[in-house]
């Protein structure tokens, strides 16, 4: 490439990259046609460079290109499939070309830039463009591709990241194509959800108002999460069809169980429980969780017989040994809530869950913590391990609640449990204000301070008025072997005087346990 043909393409370029890429492509097409390229080749916009270096591909080639320019990333079978050709020959010679990027170590190896893909999607002046019925036939033949790869991957065993990239690609198609049929998607969105753990799903704003790369050299500002994400022309379909929508009484059923969840969440759990009651009555697929989500509110309720008896019938997919775990727990029956969350971890590895475990190993410290702190330290070693990567931000602070327990009774506990309670109020999640509590319940009635203690009832007593996590109040009051202040609601799985006894003997074993430790 001669000085003067650098000269105009790097005045061209304002020093961007990408600017070089098409150019050496287009350099050496014209070098491949038998022609001499002159500076004139490459004194154009960014836009009008692309559109010369189209024109070089064979037709083949051009609709490769536009069929991946509707990919956030490809592979060869990716490409091949969306363009809808029998081999993968010519999507190879496509990635060997400067306008495909690489990057070996990622899921799928190949990209175009965002203002490629862009200004190749909206080409309306090329001979052979295409249709806003071709690009939705390209889509549906990607969300298809995707969804195979997503399946028969999981047939092999379960793939968090592959799960994760087929939704945040199908998705982003599904929705600026407005395609009717999503299929594995909506298995995919379940497979997600069902291991409650939360990596961002954000689609990739659109980027046909990018600026273009013709422009003076300045950082190319990522778009406002606000700024308006309207797409191009081909790509705005007319608006669906009643056929096209999923059925109203389905979406509702199984959104009902999400929002009970949510509620539950915010404290909100007589709302939590007649939804969750609807989609039980109804059966199908979020049935066992909302049976699952019921024996939970029957247990915040301190219907303790209510929540047992319903473990039976919840199995995997209701999470049976977590809510039997639960259960054994908050009666100090420590043995058997760690057997259950040993067995719902174990349960969770078959499965592949990797949130679900983590979950079990932050409980299963919990129930230890109470009992054992010398073990309460290794099983939150491992919890962290587990929970390391994973969005749980509720488990992640419950285990800050577990750090609270194992240290109870040495100092510090009063001024980490109020560092505490600021997490969990900046968090948004209430429920979390009553663990910290207990814990705190705990320290005080180890080291025999009456007044710290009544204050702490006093404050369990106002974060359980409404009913739910009243077993906490009286759990303070086992601990510090103190009478209730009048009947109790609670009904236990065995007598409340076995209970009492439980309670009041894991405190005195911490006594026991700092004495011999001084």
């Amino acid at each position: 490439m001669g000085a003067d043909i650098r000269a105009a393409i790097t005045a061209r370029s304002h020093g961007l990259p990408l600017h070089l890429d098409p150019a050496v492509s287009r350099f050496r097409e014209i070098r491949r046609s038998g022609r001499i390229p002159t500076p004139a080749d490459f004194d154009c916009t960014f836009p009008a460079l692309l559109a010369r270096t189209l024109s070089d591909l064979t037709p083949e080639e051009r609709h490769l290109l536009r069929s991946v320019a509707l990919l956030d990333a490809f592979d060869l079978d990716l490409a091949t499939r969306t363009a809808g050709l029998a081999q993968q020959a010519p999507a190879r010679r496509l990635i060997e070309r400067p306008l495909v990027n690489e990057n070996p170590y990622a899921l799928w190896p190949y990209h175009l830039h965002r203002a490629i893909r862009s200004a190749v999607r909206d080409d309306n002046h090329s001979d052979d463009r295409w249709t806003p019925a071709d690009w939705g036939q390209a889509a549906t033949r990607a969300l298809a591709a995707l969804g195979d790869q997503w399946t028969n991957a999981t047939a092999l065993g379960p793939s968090r990241m592959l799960l994760v990239a087929c939704l945040r690609q199908g998705l982003r198609l599904a929705r600026e194509h407005r395609l009717s049929d999503l299929g594995w998607l909506t298995a995919a969105a379940h497979a997600y959800t069902d291991d409650s753990v939360w990596e961002p799903l954000s689609l990739p704003t659109d980027s046909s108002t990018d600026p273009a790369p013709d422009t003076p050299p300045t950082p190319w500002p990522r778009r406002s999460p606000a700024a308006s994400t309207k797409p191009p022309a081909h790509r705005r379909p007319a608006h669906r069809s009643p056929r096209q929508r999923p059925t109203a009484r389905r979406a509702h059923r199984d959104g009902l169980v999400l929002q009970g969840q949510g509620v539950q969440d915010l404290s909100q759990n007589q709302a939590a429980r007649a939804g969750m009651q609807q989609v039980a009555d109804a059966g199908g697929r979020y049935a066992p969780r909302a049976r699952r989500g019921l024996a939970n509110l029957a247990r915040l309720a301190g219907d303790f017989p209510t929540a047992l008896a319903a473990v039976p019938t919840l199995g995997w997919k209701g999470r049976h040994h977590r809510v039997l775990g639960d259960i054994r727990w908050s009666q100090a029956d420590t043995a058997q809530a760690v057997a259950a969350f040993e067995a719902g971890r174990a349960e969770a590895e078959q499965h592949g869950a990797a949130g679900e475990r983590a979950m079990m190993q932050v409980r299963l410290a919990l129930a230890v913590s109470f009992a054992d702190p010398d073990r309460a330290a290794d099983e939150l070693a491992l919890a962290h391990q587990l929970l390391d990567g994973l969005d749980q931000r509720s488990n992640t602070l419950l285990a800050q609640v577990v750090a609270l327990i194992k240290d109870a009774g040495t100092s510090g506990v009063t001024d980490r449990a109020q560092s505490l309670n600021a997490e969990i109020e900046a968090a948004g999640l209430p429920f979390l204000h009553r663990f910290v509590e207990l814990a705190l319940a705990f320290h005080h009635a180890v080291r025999g301070e009456d007044q710290g203690l009544a204050a702490t009832i006093d404050r369990l007593r106002a974060l359980t008025a409404t009913g739910d996590f009243a077993y906490f109040t009286d759990i303070a009051h086992f601990m510090g072997a103190l009478p209730l202040p009048g009947p109790s609601t609670i009904r236990w799985t065995t007598s409340e005087d076995d209970v009492r006894g439980a309670w009041r003997g894991i405190v005195q074993i911490r006594q026991e346990h700092l004495l011999a430790g001084s």
